[in-house]
């Protein structure tokens, strides 16, 4: 993966992926005595990011890959990228859940025409699941940020981001995987060489944090974190990137998560889920200094499980 290949990738994407919206609000920018824009990926197709890397990867496949399959395994957000890339380029998708998954993502998956097995809650489950997969149907794995063509079609989110507003002082996304970050730092680093480059995890969920200060990868065992797309652990390749070229990880906890969430829904009038909030929750909490700086964030989803809200009303309507 590399700064030619992001720009590849966004060639090859371009048309079928949406150009999202970048928002501002000088609600906010008054707030914090910053200039913040919102690069709004809740508004991207399947509602994610997500999308990108897994259209990029699936559209590079060899005739022979596209015969026999595509398996990947996802909380939510990729599942759902992966089963519309393949319905879209007509391959076959099976795609390996954990139970507790949320159900709106399960079912948004399944309406993609893709097949859904599930296993238990945890990575080694969900690799053992895969692999088990791989071998019984020859099939082809997209994993959700271990794959430098996702990685690739991540990166071209904040390339859109800096061709639109330009340059950045700092620019700040979700770190799960590390995916998003991976290709978004190194868009950064080409484009905004001068700028700062952070990731925010939930502190709950710190397999980061706690990785880069002891300097090999110490994996979550997968925490009950609100911000369930953030419930992974990085891996070995976007490990090596972001240690290279992030300026530091920060964590931000679940109160935190829910008052920006808040924030997003109240005053900016968008839907965003708890993984796409964290960068406005380091904000709302000052752990980077961000006064009078021009701030990129990456709204990295907003697929939210909407069922217990409106169950909430139909309660309070008949209740009346």
């Amino acid at each position: 993966m590399s700064f030619q290949g992001i720009v590849s990738a966004f060639n090859r994407i371009n048309g079928v992926v949406n150009r999202t919206p970048v928002l501002n609000s000088r609600t906010l920018n008054s707030m914090l005595n910053a200039n913040i824009y919102f690069k709004c990926e809740n508004f991207q197709r399947v509602g994610a990011f997500k999308f990108r890397g897994a259209y990029n990867a699936l559209s590079m496949f060899s005739l022979d890959e596209k015969e026999r399959g595509v398996v990947t395994h996802s909380s939510g957000n990729h599942a759902q990228a992966v089963a519309l890339a393949a319905s879209i380029l007509g391959i076959t998708a099976i795609i390996v859940m954990p139970n507790g998954a949320p159900q709106n993502k399960i079912d948004a998956t399944k309406s993609y025409g893709a097949e859904i097995v599930f296993c238990d809650n945890n990575l080694e489950a969900r690799i053992q699941t895969t692999e088990k997969l791989i071998e019984e149907n020859n099939l082809t794995l997209i994993h959700p940020y271990d794959n430098d063509n996702v990685i690739n079609g991540q990166g071209t989110a904040v390339l859109e981001l800096i061709n639109e507003v330009g340059d950045f002082d700092i620019v700040i996304a979700p770190l799960g995987g590390g995916g998003l970050l991976s290709g978004t730092s190194i868009v950064v680093k080409e484009l905004c060489p001068k700028a700062q480059i952070f990731g925010v995890e939930p502190a709950i969920a710190d397999d980061a944090r706690k990785s880069i200060e002891a300097g090999y990868i110490i994996p979550s065992t997968y925490p009950n974190t609100i911000a369930d797309g953030l419930r992974t652990s990085i891996c070995e390749r976007t490990f090596d990137i972001i240690r290279k070229l992030v300026d530091q990880v920060i964590t931000v906890s679940e109160k935190e998560i829910i008052h920006a969430m808040r924030f997003l829904w109240e005053r900016m009038k968008i839907i965003v889920e708890p993984s796409g909030a964290v960068p406005l929750a380091a904000l709302f909490s000052h752990k980077i200094d961000i006064n009078d700086k021009r701030v990129g964030i990456i709204l990295s989803g907003g697929n939210i499980d909407i069922e217990p809200f409106f169950q909430l009303l139909e309660e309070k309507v008949l209740n009346r």
